[in-house]
């Protein structure tokens, strides 16, 4: 009986190894829990409860799921020989946990900032986790936080050319080295080496293809003067100009900087995160995983699903192309993801890395991100020579997950979509995998929303694709959980003539009065970023600046346009079926703003007029209000009937369909002034 006493106590305490000896977080630390939202009930899953911490993770340098981090062999290691970092999260979880329906959903932080829960995924008994994963993530305004050590060479400062460029939208004195358009004051900056700039040079330019003009180096400095007058507090992490920084102009920095963070961290961070909640009980200290409810013997979670949108839509991508999906004990850890409007991949495995630049027409255009492999599936890419896809290390180890990718408007335009789905040369349409689907909420910006831009004059496009990525996201939970095939894929392609080039006959565009149009899109050259770079994963040491391969071309596709302007080939949601005007994905910068090239992420919203007369008038060939729906009445039916053709092809759910047709009826749409 002895001998057996003894023989369960080895099982139990090799069990106990098994579950921690490949477990790469070893401390979890929960510093607050609390009732979520006033403990407001949310459908059948009830209340939930919010539970913060911070997750201490530690990585295997000469593994060969990390191996590829670049420059964890220079990253500082513990006494276990092992390469640290720190990193928080926000759980969002049903308070009874007999309600939850198995889905740990994977909310990736943008540069920090963490994204709201969507109730109707609350409401099925999600629960909602959010961890950081940039390291360059300045603290503020909650941004979330992950910790990553500084490469060194034997102890010593490794330094580095480096490129920033700067665009602003007012007069702005004072930038912090880092600060790309998209990227503003919120990132860290890599230090410049010394205070005096004679090695560095900062040009301008009116366009991304204008020839820079070298500033003075007299006129600009290594200073703060945010509360000085020019040249200002000497400063290595930020720039001032004389005068200040135009928005007419593309400003474009090369300095030495130094100490590179090891932010490919990031993504064995996400990995091994995700890992512990789906898979362990507890850490290596003790301390039991947060959703295990005293007394269960397994984890809740059935599967997950990880959502990245834009910049962390890139991050999915490269995660799942760099073979992080596959954990160190050769698990799956998303079963599924959602690649919400990003297209390229992100830049984060590079020494002095920077995730949070752009790669559009002219903001960040030359910044690596936008190379191939660009399909999912393996392929051979005839201009580049490069072979693979961004499911090609997945497909090896048998990770592969359910995949659905949403796109607006603006990434066919600013980010390339189209070269996802066709060849280079962009002459006929690619397969994708059965287990990808694409969709292209047609006619949406970006990001949804409204206000008088004054770069392009006009006013932003809020066509919202919200109800409509709501119904694809429990579409992907069924396919993961009960393996029910979502709707077919739906964007434009050659072969039904819904792709098209951005010339206005090809595309099918109609003047509208006061409207400009020059067909300007993000397409571009190869870009040879130097010998010690691989652009197939994106991973790697810049050479600074890069050279364009102009005999290397890619030219991009866009959505065609039907009679109003409005785009085809995608989901047609029922602000296009039932149209008040031309919604678009893109928008010209006007004079003062480096007038012509493409407007950042931001289109257009260009109403109709009210009845033939004023259209007459004003020389408008779309049909008025009044000429497509008469009266009120017969808008709120239009939008009722486009309602329920989304909902019966799995595009809408029905309480979002009755919610738009109540907004509808709510609206003054050709309603009769007193």
């Amino acid at each position: 009986m002895r001998a057996m006493k003894s023989c369960l106590l080895l099982l139990l305490v090799l069990f106990f190894c098994c579950q921690y000896s490949s477990a790469k977080i070893v401390r979890v630390e929960v510093t607050g829990t609390e009732v979520y939202d006033g403990a407001k009930k949310f459908g059948d899953a009830g209340e939930y409860i919010k539970i913060s911490g911070w997750a201490y993770g530690e990585v295997d340098p000469n593994n060969s799921l990390n191996s590829i981090i670049q420059d964890i062999q220079l990253a500082p290691r513990n006494i276990r020989g092992k390469v640290e970092y720190v990193t928080q999260f926000i759980l969002l979880r049903p308070m009874n946990m007999s309600r939850c329906n198995g889905i740990l959903f994977l909310s990736l932080p943008n540069r920090g900032n963490v994204f709201p829960p969507d109730t109707a995924l609350l409401k099925r008994g999600y629960i909602y986790l959010w961890t950081a994963w940039q390291g360059d993530v300045l603290p503020g305004n909650d941004r979330i936080m992950i910790d990553v050590p500084v490469a060194k060479d034997s102890g010593r400062i490794i330094t580095g050319k480096i490129r920033s460029e700067y665009e602003v939208s007012d007069i702005t004195k004072t930038l912090n080295l880092s600060s790309g358009y998209f990227s503003g004051l919120t990132h860290h900056s890599y230090d410049a080496l010394k205070f005096d700039n004679s090695d560095a040079t900062l040009t301008k330019r009116v366009h991304e293809e204008d020839k820079p003009e070298l500033i003075p180096n007299s006129d600009w400095s290594f200073s703060d003067c945010r509360t000085a007058a020019y040249p200002g507090v000497p400063n290595t992490s930020n720039i001032s100009l004389k005068g200040g920084f135009d928005p007419n102009y593309i400003y474009e920095l090369v300095y030495t900087g130094k100490d590179p963070l090891v932010m490919g961290l990031g993504f064995a961070a996400i990995r091994d995160v995700a890992s512990f909640f789906k898979y362990q009980l507890g850490d290596e200290r003790g301390h039991p995983n947060p959703l295990i409810v005293h007394g269960d013997t397994t984890t809740p979670v059935k599967a997950a699903i990880m959502q990245g949108v834009s910049q962390c839509g890139n991050f999915t991508r490269t995660f799942l192309q760099l073979g992080f999906n596959e954990n160190e004990n050769k698990k799956i850890v998303f079963e599924g993801v959602n690649d919400h409007i990003g297209t390229r991949r992100v830049s984060l495995n590079i020494r002095f890395g920077r995730p949070g630049g752009g790669g559009t027409q002219r903001e960040d255009h030359l910044f690596p991100s936008h190379e191939p492999p660009f399909t999912w599936d393996v392929t051979i890419d005839p201009i580049s020579g490069v072979k693979g896809g961004i499911l090609e290390k997945c497909i090896q180890t048998n990770t592969c997950p359910k995949i659905i990718q949403t796109l607006s408007s603006t990434e066919y335009w600013q980010l390339r979509a189209s070269l996802r789905t066709t060849d280079p040369y962009s002459k006929k349409d690619i397969p994708i995998p059965s287990n990808v689907r694409i969709y292209l909420f047609n006619s949406t910006q970006h990001s949804p929303f409204k206000m008088n831009d004054k770069v392009s004059g006009f006013t932003t496009n809020d066509n919202s694709y919200y109800p409509n990525l709501r119904a694809v996201l429990i579409a992907l939970e069924n396919w993961v959980l009960k393996d029910k095939q979502p709707p077919a894929s739906l964007y434009p392609r050659i072969d039904n003539n819904t792709l098209a080039t951005p010339d206005k006959k090809s595309l099918g565009w109609t003047d509208i009065p006061g409207v400009p149009y020059n067909g300007k899109v993000n397409d571009g050259a190869l870009i040879d970023q130097g010998p010690d770079y691989n652009y197939k994963y994106v991973s790697g040491i810049l050479r600074e600046p890069p050279v364009e391969l102009k005999d290397k071309f890619y030219h991009v596709l866009v959505p065609k346009v039907d009679k109003d302007d409005n785009e085809l080939g995608g989901i047609r949601n029922t602000t296009v079926l039932a149209p008040l005007g031309t919604y678009t994905g893109w928008s010209l910068r006007q004079k003062g703003y480096g007038e012509g090239d493409l407007n950042a992420l931001n289109g257009m919203f260009i109403p109709f007029k009210n009845t033939k007369e004023e259209r007459m008038a004003a020389g408008d060939q779309r049909l008025s209000l009044e000429e497509r729906y008469q009266t009120h009445e017969g808008y709120v039916n239009a939008v009722k009937k486009a309602a329920d053709e989304l909902v019966g092809k799995g595009f809408l759910l029905a309480e979002d369909a009755a919610n738009i047709i109540a907004t509808a009826a709510a609206s003054d749409v050709l309603k009769p002034h007193p």
